[in-house]
């Protein structure tokens, strides 16, 4: 079983991160791979597709069925292909051998390519320092982009030489940039200045290096004096300081830096290039200028032949050889004769370079920025400089042509094959490659369009009417230019408006239909601006719009255009987005076909390709706040108080509510049909007997008229293209993988994850009438489990359902079901054969149930939205009048699903505990999950206020509250940062920060002085720099104004009122933290600033100087492509280890994990979710080894790619801690824990649900380590969050309880630990009843305290009675064993291991044999989980929540 990252299988030609994780010395362990052609059906139950990696693999094929009801995949309707790729990759061993290096073996893989090996040999320790330089077989030079398996004669052992080449201009720059890059390798600055991809991780610091090894170079955690265990001050319960320092602990490698661990003190490019003509012929490529750290001055030339020095000096040019001239072939060879310094400091240099973790190095997909950073010395680097003047963007200089096309890259990577699995990949990859390219470039392009470094091309223009071409991107900024937006809400529609275009974008790229083509979309806020970057149509700039939009509209709707083409293309994505196909009137009053907004445009291009742009009206209108005239919102909607005003009218339903939406129309939809049926069937007296039969408790699968019952994956294949299953793939979705047993009486858990009730008593709202969705997807019985991406696992959007209605196809013994059977049935053979040979009667049932619904069809289920209802402008025909009501009607009940289900929902998940956001991002991700925009905050918030359990959701409405004040702010001072110009910015945005956070009540804003003095030529310049106006504006702002300001926008903008009038007010009465009210700022707005503590209380001193404000980011909002194969292995491999295949599913994702590697390459936020879930698969199997070594990538991972304090990294933490702790390494795993709660703190407070389960870690650890009393506060605090949260009568308290008195025990504090216990004890035998094990566990360990307590007692009256000279029986206080200890790290966090008898584990085998059985015999997955999925669950080793 491959259980490597590195093992990427490398079928796609140049693939960067082998050549890393090479460079290590690790010799990936290729293996023949079979791999099936897909995912058999998009829902995740690959019923064979089990991958085994190595040869004997049985590959079952499976029908082939279309993944999204759209035409992608090339159309494939052909479902039988039998398609199997056998993927060879048996890797071999070659022998290199460098000049002046003794020869060494590289593990190779044949599909690698030569270029790979130069890349090798560029990383590795003793030949990272050359460059130019070609490998030669048998005197043969072998080409740069051969692969391997092409090259005669090379096989097993050969032996490759490294000969060096001669140099040209651009093998010069290369090899400067690379030996600049190898000098810098340990520099953080890079990160900091979130350049190149550059990001922080500071894992190494607290691991000490020692975990890759198992800690066998430390001493073994047995020996407990060593450790260290008091955490620091702030981080013990009950601390109110939270220092910002500690953020960004000092990493031992960048020490080595920043003291005289230097090489060079100046390495830059000489002013006397380029060589003049007469030196060129000497060979002379250009001329280099350094210091060395013994302060020599040297001159270089960098020749043909090499680097040598000459005899030029400052002032003087004599481009001779020096004499000795010690030409050499690389420039570190050089300096090596040189200077002594720099040879001994360079070695030193590389060693730490090699050891460090590949993740520590290797550049992230999309830019992470930092927010806060250390004070870091400028230093002179010619290679930055040369970079910000030249419009280098990535890898120019590999690139013949030097600027991209982006469009033509984006667009051609879309085109390529994807027939099979190796076309795929290749074809997902290039596309996120250029993806990637594409975001950076853009990001870059938006700043200098914004700091005023680029040309517009309408430079007569006002600024904010102004565009801009750079590196064949065009720019445009998000004001309201010639009033296009004039109707719909000038500049706040034209702010709105980029972000709903990207929305549409993403959805169409991921629907994917061949032929139709979006335009390269990043949307970027900087400096208070928000830029569109979009790729270019070719000619486009030469003509009029008006001339080339052959679709659609360009004046909302006046003038209307349509065409056969693109009427096509779009039909193929209406099913998928739920998108009508309608007509409306334009001018003329000539009815025009449209399958999409108005407002969406088709050009055709000059390459022939059909774009659609402008999508920005891509979901249909949230008309709760779109007040129309004449219009009525649904009782549900008018009770919140709505519709309301908003500052647009642009404002659209998500993607996930639509979704969500359909899918509880269809479960209504399966409802009708069955009642009706078994009203048909109770008048037909002769269907009694089997009425009977299919409802006893043992008929566990729906019993199907088997004359109808078609093939099972056929009948999928049909449900799919029937326009049901589109809901199986919300890309945004995540499940909670933990089988949860629902609330009702009859009902057994399920493999897939399970929803929940909404109507509990604690939830007064509308959701107990019929408005309940399934959890369960139409045509599949499992929600698929997908990756999260973020901390805490929240279940599926949809997932609500009334207490007593079960999903339809779970087999439940309810007497609908067969009912329900039928109806499903019903519908399917109707959408097979339109209708026909099936009997009227039946085809009513239908008719009934689609109309209720609001089903676009008559004889099928088929929900879908007209873009165009309530836009300004647009007229429909006379015609439609009935079916436009129809849809007036499914938009309000859209919005009102959106209030009375979606809101209650969320707060029903955070209840009980299924989602659990810590911060910002978290929340608005929780929200979009569930389809809810963040407009509606202040709804939830006063939701959330109205609860009765209120108190239980005190996390959720103080991190809520933050969120609201944060983006309020945010808007504050986007308008704010507008008027300031440049020389003013620090100044400007530190007055900002203390208006917002500091208590010092008369914040005065310094005006920067001297740069104020010249206003005459300010003037001039106006016009150049967006923004020009009166530029000391912002001094005036004062911070009673900025929170009146605040309080207005909390009101207007989400409808919520605020009680305050500073910060120090909103802190106290709401309990928030300044700190995290600054990082949510920062973050939000791009600000960064000056690691250090700053004092926000004082009321004499701002909290912050001009001096603390580093610099400003972009917020980078863009599309990020999919995996699509890999994520369905990763899926299935979820459904697996949820049934109990823990084998099975961790080859399923270790496999998951090689398809993401090749696709992303090493670093991305879904192989992380990949790697800690195979870490949990590893240590519940015993690998614990792999386990530490899987989850440290993740933690590294995490860090690098989402941000040292976000919170799934302070999960990720938690989890390698455990793994620590399971290998011995003890003092580690302390370090990790309180790093996780001082993040924690920092992040969200400590009074949050997920603070009691960091601080049971952190005091059974302390109990492990015999730290009784630091134990005790830790794991009182928890005992005291868990009963806040879950209620004083869960069995989470009832464990805390138990913890306590463990430790008490320790203690012989006898009495504390009975107290305790027996509390545990009442919980449990109230919760589960006396016959339960734990109430039993619970029952005997009170017998157990209270003997110890007696024995102590005698002990002690024996002392008292008879003095000094008592006969004192020897008392047994037990230390905790490490075992002791360890099984409950796993019970608490929710990994239980069931010890199996012999006769379990023949029983498991029957099991085992007669699923297969039943599965060669036809039946299909669906109703194999169906069937008793609990059967197996109670008899292995079970993950309680898999992540």
């Amino acid at each position: 079983m491959v259980s490597k990252t590195d093992d990427i299988q490398a079928s796609v030609p140049n693939c960067n991160v082998n050549t890393v994780d090479l460079a290590e010395g690790e010799t990936p362990d290729h293996q023949e791979t079979k791999a099936p052609k897909k995912d058999p059906c998009a829902c995740g139950h690959s019923a064979s597709a089990v991958v085994m990696n190595g040869g004997g693999a049985h590959y079952h094929s499976e029908e082939e069925s279309k993944q999204d009801g759209g035409g992608d995949m090339d159309g494939v309707e052909d479902s039988n292909e039998q398609e199997v790729i056998v993927i060879q990759d048996t890797g071999f061993t070659v022998k290199i051998q460098a000049p002046g290096t003794e020869p060494f073996d590289l593990q190779v893989s044949p599909q690698e390519m030569v270029q790979e090996i130069h890349q090798v040999l560029m990383d590795r320790e003793d030949t990272c320092h050359r460059t130019c330089f070609s490998l030669q077989l048998d005197g043969n030079v072998l080409d740069n982009f051969a692969e391997l398996k092409s090259i005669e004669g090379l096989q097993e052992g050969s032996l490759l030489k490294v000969v060096e080449e001669p140099y040209t201009v651009r093998e010069a720059r290369i090899h400067v940039r690379h030996i600049r890059d190898l000098l810098k390798s340990l520099d953080p600055s890079d990160a900091y200045n979130g350049v190149d991809c550059n990001s922080l991780s500071f894992l190494s610091v607290f691991t000490d290096g020692d975990l890759g090894d198992s800690g066998k170079r430390k001493k073994k955690g047995s020996d407990l004096e060593q450790i260290d265990c008091t955490p620091p001050e702030h981080i013990l319960p009950g601390s109110k300081e939270r220092p910002l320092v500690p953020l960004q602990p000092q990493n031992k490698d960048w020490k080595v830096i920043m003291t005289p661990m230097q090489c060079l003190k100046v390495l830059t490019m000489s002013g006397w290039n380029p060589p003049p003509g007469n030196r060129k012929m000497h060979g002379d490529l250009m001329y280099l200028y350094m210091v060395t750290v013994e302060e020599r001055h040297i001159s270089i030339t960098a020749s043909t032949r090499g680097f040598y020095l000459n005899q030029s000096t400052t002032y003087t040019f004599n481009p001779k050889p020096a004499n000795p001239s010690f030409l050499s072939h690389s420039l570190v060879e050089l300096l090596s004769q040189i200077s002594p310094a720099f040879k001994k400091n360079f070695t030193v240099l590389q060693k730490t370079r090699v050891q460090r973790h590949p993740f520590e190095r290797i550049a992230t997909p999309f830019q992470v920025y930092s927010w806060t950073a250390p004070q870091v010395d400028h230093t002179m680097d010619c290679v930055r400089a040369e970079d910000a003047y030249t419009s280098r963007l990535g890898y120019e200089e590999h690139i013949p042509g030097q600027t991209r096309d982006w469009n033509e890259e984006l667009q051609t990577t879309r085109e390529l094959a994807r027939k099979n699995l190796p076309e795929r990949l290749l074809r997902e990859r290039a596309i996120f490659k250029v993806h990637s390219d594409f975001a950076a470039a853009a990001t870059r392009g938006s700043m200098a369009v914004i700091d005023g470094n680029v040309m517009a091309i309408n430079p007569g223009e006002e600024t904010r009417m102004q565009m801009f071409i750079w590196n064949n991107i065009f720019f445009s900024l998000g004001f309201d230019v010639r009033d296009h937006y004039r109707e719909l809400g000038g500049d706040a529609a034209a702010h709105a408006a980029p972000t709903n275009d990207l929305n549409g974008v993403r959805a169409y790229g991921a629907v994917d239909v061949e032929g139709l083509y979006t335009l390269g979309t990043v949307v970027v806020d900087y400096r208070g601006y928000r830029v569109t970057a979009q790729s270019i149509i070719p000619g486009i700039l030469e003509r009029e719009q008006e001339q080339s939009v052959i679709y659609g509209s360009i004046d909302f709707g006046k003038t209307v255009v349509s065409h056969g083409k693109y009427l096509e293309l779009l039909e193929r994505t209406s099913r998928p987005l739920k998108v009508q196909r309608h007509n409306v009137l334009n001018e003329k009053d000539e009815s025009v076909e449209l399958c999409s907004s108005v407002e969406c445009k088709g050009i055709i291009g000059n390459d022939g390709r059909h774009y659609i742009l402008d999508l920005l009206r891509t979901f249909p209108p949230d008309l709760n706040f779109l007040p129309v005239e004449g219009e009525e919102l649904s009782p549900e909607s008018v009770r919140q108080g709505f519709p309301r005003q908003h500052r647009h009218r642009l404002a659209c339903l998500r993607q996930e509510l639509i979704e969500a939406f359909v899918e509880h129309r269809y479960l209504l939809f399966m409802k009708m049909a069955a009642l009706q049926l078994m009203q048909q069937k109770a008048n037909n007296e002769s269907k009694i007997a089997t009425l009977t039969e299919n409802n006893s408790p043992e008929a566990a699968v729906p019993a199907l008229p088997s004359t109808e019952n078609p093939d099972a994956s056929a009948k999928s294949t049909e449900t799919l293209n029937d326009g049901k299953s589109d809901v199986v793939q919300i890309e945004t979705t995540s499940t909670s993988d933990a089988p949860q047993p629902a609330a009702t009486e009859a009902t057994t858990t399920e493999a897939a994850p399970k929803a929940e009730q909404t109507t509990e008593t604690d939830i007064p709202s509308a959701a107990a009438t019929t408005m309940t969705a399934s959890q369960a997807t139409p045509t599949e019985d499992n929600v698929v489990p997908t990756v999260t991406t973020n901390g805490p696992l929240v279940p599926v959007a949809t997932a609500i359902q009334n207490g007593e209605c079960e999903s339809p196809l779970e087999g439940k013994a309810e007497d609908s079901i067969p009912g329900l059977a039928q109806a499903k049935e019903l519908a399917e053979s109707l959408a097979a054969e339109d209708g026909s040979g099936i009997d009227p009667k039946s085809r009513e049932v239908v008719l009934n149930a689609c109309k209720a619904v609001g089903s676009i069809s008559n004889t099928s289920f088929d929900i879908r939205f007209n873009p165009d209802i309530f836009s300004p402008g647009v007229r429909f025909p006379e015609d439609s009048v009935d079916d436009i009501q129809k849809q007036k009607q499914l938009l309000k009940d859209a919005a009102a699903f959106l209030v009375s289900c979606q809101i209650p929902s969320l707060v029903k998940d955070c209840l009980d505990h299924s989602a659990l956001p810590m911060d910002g991002a978290t929340l608005t991700e929780a929200l979009h999950q569930r389809g809810i925009n963040v407009r509606y905050l202040g709804n939830v918030l006063e939701f959330v206020d109205k609860t009765p359990a209120k108190a239980q959701l005190e996390h959720f409405y103080r991190i809520g509250i933050n969120e609201l004040i944060t983006r309020c702010a945010k808007h504050i001072f986007k308008t704010y940062l507008q008027g300031v110009e440049l020389s003013a910015l620090s100044a400007a945005v530190s007055h900002f920060l203390n208006c917002f956070l500091s208590s010092f009540p008369d914040a005065v804003a310094h005006l920067p002085a001297d740069e104020l003095v010249s206003r005459r030529k300010n003037r001039k310049r106006r016009n150049r720099v967006p923004g020009g106006g009166d530029n000391t504006a912002w001094a005036s702002l004062t911070p009673s104004e900025l929170w009146k300001n605040i309080v207005s926008e909390a009101q207007s903008y989400y409808n919520f009122t605020l009680h305050c009038e500073n910060a120090d007010q909103v802190v106290e009465k709401y309990g928030l933290q300044k700190i995290t009210l600054l990082r949510e700022i920062s973050i939000k707005a791009g600000i960064q600033i000056l690691i250090k503590e700053y004092n926000f209380d004082s009321r004499h001193k701002p909290a912050f100087t001009e001096e603390d404000i580093l610099n400003i980011f972009p917020v980078v909002k863009h599309v990020n492509p999919k995996a699509s194969d890999a994520f369905h292995f990763f899926q299935s491999g979820q459904a697996k280890v949820q049934q109990g295949y823990l084998k099975e599913g961790c080859e399923l994702i270790n496999e998951a994990l090689n398809l993401f590697n090749n696709v992303y390459g090493a670093m991305h936020v879904e192989i992380c979710a990949c790697l800690r879930l195979l870490a949990r698969l590893n240590y519940i199997m015993g690998d614990h080894h792999e386990a530490l070594s899987n989850q440290q990538k993740a933690v590294l991972m995490s860090e690098r790619v989402l941000g040292v304090e976000h919170p799934n990294t302070i999960q990720e933490y938690m989890h390698l801690a455990l793994y620590c702790f399971a290998n011995g390494q003890l003092s580690t795993a302390l370090k990790l824990l309180y790093r996780a709660r001082y993040l924690m703190l920092m992040v969200c407070g400590e009074d949050h649900p997920e603070m009691a389960l960091l601080d049971s870690n952190i005091g059974l650890v302390l109990h492990g380590v015999m730290e009784y009393d630091l134990s005790l506060r830790f794991l009182e605090n928890a005992l005291a969050i868990n009963s806040k949260y879950h209620g004083p009568r869960s069995l989470k308290v009832a464990l805390s309880h138990h913890l306590v008195a463990r430790v008490y025990e320790s203690k012989a504090e006898f009495r504390s630990a009975l107290q305790h216990e027996k509390e545990g004890y009442t919980i449990y035998k109230n919760q589960v009843g006396e016959a339960h094990e734990k109430t039993k566990e619970s029952s005997e360990y009170l017998k157990y305290l209270t003997q110890q307590a007696v024995a102590l007692q005698r002990t002690m009256n024996e002392i008292y009675k008879n003095g000094s000279n008592a006969s004192i029986m020897p008392l047994k206080f037990t230390a905790p064993s490490m075992a002791s200890v360890l099984e409950q790290l796993n019970i608490i966090n929710g990994i239980i291991f069931i010890p199996l008898s012999q006769k379990d584990l023949e029983n498991l085998k029957a099991e085992v044999q007669r699923r297969q059985q039943l599965q060669e015999s036809g039946k299909s997955m669906e109703e194999l989980t169906v069937d008793d999925p609990l059967e197996l669950e109670d008899k292995i080793p079970m993950d309680v929540n898999v992540d």
